[in-house]
């Protein structure tokens, strides 16, 4: 199995949201797209790794960062990460899954995956305290909203299209937004709770809409093409998915999703 079907594996298992679109896009940007995501999956699943000590992860996060910012994300510049054998495959093969993306934009996804992986460390010494609201966009830009950030650059890189990058920021945190809700109950049983003191579901609710609805916007700029095709899929997810938790369900069946992806996204108008 090549390096590129085995990544397409990986990334099916450990991320039911964008598997299907990065395997939709087209060369040369599934690579780097590919790169990114799977090696994004790999630092999360350290911060979110119950059996891992908070100083454990911090020296794991930095080992990583270092690694990345120095260009040397290989195998012999990891030896903590790999000495960490209960880590799951997709955080093992870091190194391999950085080396996926094209040279003449490696250093850009590198320089995103090495300042996450910073700010996840930073977290986990905070023990993911959100006191106010400040700190909930803190921390949703420093998880997602880079990442809107990132593929903003992709894009421009692959086909040269413009995109705002202020809706790019609220597309990502929007995504984010919506999986605090969705992990909601998880997130309290390891002692996590990314809700600032006294704010309800609605009040976190609210704050998704306000930033998917910026989401929207950001679609709506892009070109039709597969950079608008990949966008629409998350977005489109992130808005059912808020949609049936306020029925009480936490997750989409494979019908619902089959169903969604056939169909455009409603409108704004509708789910605000």
């Amino acid at each position: 199995m090549s390096i590129s079907q085995d990544a397409e594996r990986v990334l099916q298992e450990t991320s039911r949201t964008f598997a299907i679109p990065v395997a939709a896009l087209p060369d040369p940007l599934r690579a780097p797209v590919m790169s990114f995501f799977l090696c994004l999956r790999g630092i999360d699943e350290i911060e979110d790794h119950t059996g891992l000590s908070a100083e454990a992860k911090r020296r794991l996060l930095g080992e990583i960062s270092r690694a990345l910012q120095a260009g040397r994300c290989t195998s012999s510049h990891l030896p903590l990460l790999h000495s960490h054998t209960e880590l799951p495959e997709v955080t093992q093969r870091i190194d391999e899954w950085a080396a996926m993306a094209p040279t003449s934009i490696a250093y850009r996804t590198w320089e995103t995956l090495a300042s996450m992986a910073d700010h996840m460390a930073e977290w986990v010494g905070l023990r993911w305290r959100i006191t106010n609201e400040s700190d909930l966009d803190r921390y949703t830009f420093d998880v997602a909203g880079t990442v809107g950030l990132l593929l903003s650059d992709l894009w421009a890189w692959f086909d040269g299209s413009r995109t705002d990058r202020s809706l790019a920021v609220g597309f990502g945190r929007g995504l984010q937004t919506v999986n605090i809700l969705q992990n909601r109950r998880q997130d309290l049983a390891r002692g996590v709770d990314y809700f600032p003191p006294g704010w309800t579901e609605a009040q976190v609710r609210d704050y998704a809409v306000k930033n998917l609805a910026a989401g929207d916007r950001y679609v709506a700029g892009l070109a039709p093409g597969p950079v608008l095709d990949f966008c629409r899929v998350p977005l489109t997810l992130g808005w059912a998915t808020l949609d049936i938790l306020r029925s009480g369900r936490t997750k989409l069946t494979r019908g619902q999703l089959a169903a969604l992806l056939g169909a455009p996204p409603p409108s704004v108008h509708r789910r605000q």
